[in-house]
């Protein structure tokens, strides 16, 4: 689990999902088990309250972002209004939302040209190719996959990179586009 300090009234958790099954949850539960989820959500807003020296009070405003390979990208943001509550009370307002989106994150961009190599012998031809903080970041779009098993794809991708915890709202905003569509295969032309 990882730990970032946004502002005085917000902070970011990721969990991976080996996080998650070493806390005893699967993806699945996250979106059906009411109760085990508020127990996750308050021991990591206990832990994070620790770590960071953050004061928990108040309303707190929870969005959870499901990523399909990286995990949980959880922003707390804290409402900062005059309240009467018990001060071991806590209220949390979840927003649940999974991203269909693949993001990995490659190192060297020869690994780059070894993953497009793979993905084409799956016959998957597109993708977007960011570069941002000496990092090239990978995008396929659920529609790209051309039919393949998503999980078949995460593993072929992991082979050669890492899923990554930015999202691609971060990755257009502050990333460098360096190939806008069909990445694999123009890969594969230039590379190969």
């Amino acid at each position: 689990m990882r730990i970032e300090r946004v502002s005085d009234q917000q902070f970011t958790i990721f969990l991976t999902f080996d996080d998650l099954i070493e806390r005893g949850f699967t993806k699945e539960e996250l979106w059906y088990d009411s109760t085990s989820v508020q127990n996750l959500f308050s021991d990591m807003m206990y832990e994070a309250s620790n770590e960071l020296d953050f004061e928990l009070e108040g309303e707190l405003l929870v969005q959870v972002h499901l990523m399909q390979a990286q995990g949980m990208h959880i922003t707390v943001t804290q409402k900062i209004e005059n309240t009467d509550w018990d001060e071991d009370y806590i209220e949390m307002k979840v927003t649940l939302d999974e991203s269909k989106e693949l993001i990995f994150s490659f190192a060297d961009f020869e690994d780059v040209i070894q993953v497009s190599s793979n993905l084409s012998l799956n016959g998957i031809q597109d993708g977007k190719l960011f570069f941002m903080e000496e990092r090239y970041y990978f995008l396929l779009q659920p529609d790209e996959l051309n039919n393949n098993n998503k999980e078949d794809i995460i593993a072929i991708m992991s082979e050669f990179s890492s899923p990554s915890i930015v999202t691609s709202h971060r990755l257009i905003e502050y990333g460098k586009l360096i190939i806008p569509s069909g990445a694999v295969d123009k890969i594969i032309k230039e590379f190969y």
